[in-house]
C-alpha cells in the first residue's frame, strides 16, 4: 500500500499553508497524485425570520464571503503547487463540507483535514469534519492541529494499540508511514490481562517489525485519568511527531456523555493524528 492519491481540504484559513506543504511532501515521498478540494459552503438560513430584506442583505454578504474565500484559496493552492514537484488537481465544490469531502476522499487513499479552529467565521468547515469525513468515508484521515506543524511529521511516531478493530484499521492506513518511521512505538494504556490473552501490543509490534519498522512497545495505565490525557502525555515525553489511533472504539454516544480518547485527542491535539474508523 501507498498513498498514491492525496485530497487535501483546503478552505481559507491560514492553515490551509501547512496541510499543503504536508500534503505536497507526502505526494512528493511516496510518488502521488494531489487532489486540492475547495468547498463553497452552502448558505443555511434561520429557520425563522420577518425580516425578508434584512435576510437578503445577510445572503448577499455571505456570497460576498464565499467568492474571496475561493479566491484566496485558489491563489494558496496555485502558489504551494508552482513549488511543488509532483502532480495535482485544483476542484471546487458547492455544498456542504463534510458531505462534498467524503464523496471526494472515497477515491482517495489519504484526507488532509485541520484541527476544528476555534471562534471559525461563518464560511468556515462544520465543526467535526475530521471524524465526520472519517467516519463517513471509510479513508484514513491526518488532522494537521490548527495551530500549524512544528516539524514534519512521520519520524517519530506512536500508534495507539487496544487491539480494536478501529486501531487495526488505522494501523493498516498508516503503514507507509510507519515502515519509514525512524521509530515506532506501540502504546497499550490499561490492556487486558489474564492466561488467555496475548502480550499486549507484543503482536503488533512483530506484525510492523516483519513490515521492516523500527519498534518499540510502551504499556501504560490510566487509573483514573482519561486515555487521551495519558497519549499526549506520553506523546510529549518521547517528542512525537505524529499520533495514529482508531476513534470511536466505543459508541460515539458513550463518547459524548462520557468523554474518551478520540474527542480529548480531537480537541488538544499537539501534533499531527491519523485516524480511522
Amino acid at each position: 500500500m501507498s498513498y498514491k492519491t492525496i485530497l487535501v481540504h483546503c478552505d481559507a484559513g491560514r492553515a490551509t499553508d501547512a496541510r499543503l506543504k504536508l500534503g505536497f511532501e507526502l505526494a512528493d515521498r511516496f510518488a502521488g497524485h494531489l487532489v486540492g478540494l475547495h468547498v463553497r459552503q452552502a448558505f443555511q438560513a434561520p429557520a425563522f425570520t420577518d425580516a425578508v430584506q434584512a435576510m437578503e442583505a445577510v445572503y448577499s454578504t455571505y456570497e460576498s464571503a464565499l467568492r474571496a474565500d475561493e479566491a484566496a484559496a485558489t491563489a494558496t493552492f496555485q502558489r504551494m503547487a508552482g513549488m511543488a514537484g509532483c502532480s495535482s488537481d485544483w476542484r471546487v465544490a458547492d455544498g456542504l463540507a463534510d458531505e462534498a469531502l467524503t464523496v471526494e476522499a472515497r477515491c482517495a487513499d489519504l484526507v488532509i483535514v485541520g484541527q476544528d479552529e476555534p471562534d471559525a467565521p461563518p464560511t468556515a468547515p462544520p465543526a467535526k469534519l475530521a471524524e465526520k469525513t472519517a467516519m463517513e468515508s471509510g479513508r484514513p484521515v491526518l488532522v494537521v492541529p490548527y495551530i500549524g506543524l512544528a516539524k514534519p511529521p512521520g519520524k517519530t511516531v506512536m500508534l495507539c494499540w487496544n487491539g480494536s478493530r478501529e486501531a487495526v484499521r488505522a494501523a493498516t492506513a498508516a503503514l507507509p508511514l510507519l515502515k519509514s518511521a525512524n521509530k515506532v512505538i506501540v502504546l497499550t494504556i490499561d490492556p487486558p490481562t489474564g492466561a488467555d490473552r496475548h502480550e499486549p501490543g507484543a503482536d503488533a509490534a512483530q506484525w510492523l517489525a516483519r513490515h521492516d519498522a523500527k519498534v518499540t512497545v510502551q504499556r501504560d495505565s490510566a487509573a483514573d485519568s482519561d486515555v487521551g490525557g495519558v497519549i499526549l502525555s506520553r506523546a510529549a515525553d518521547h517528542d512525537v511527531d505524529l499520533i495514529v489511533m482508531g476513534i470511536y472504539g466505543h459508541s460515539r454516544m458513550r463518547e459524548l456523555v462520557l468523554g474518551g480518547a478520540s474527542r480529548t485527542l480531537l480537541a488538544s491535539m499537539t501534533a499531527p493524528l491519523l485516524i480511522a474508523h
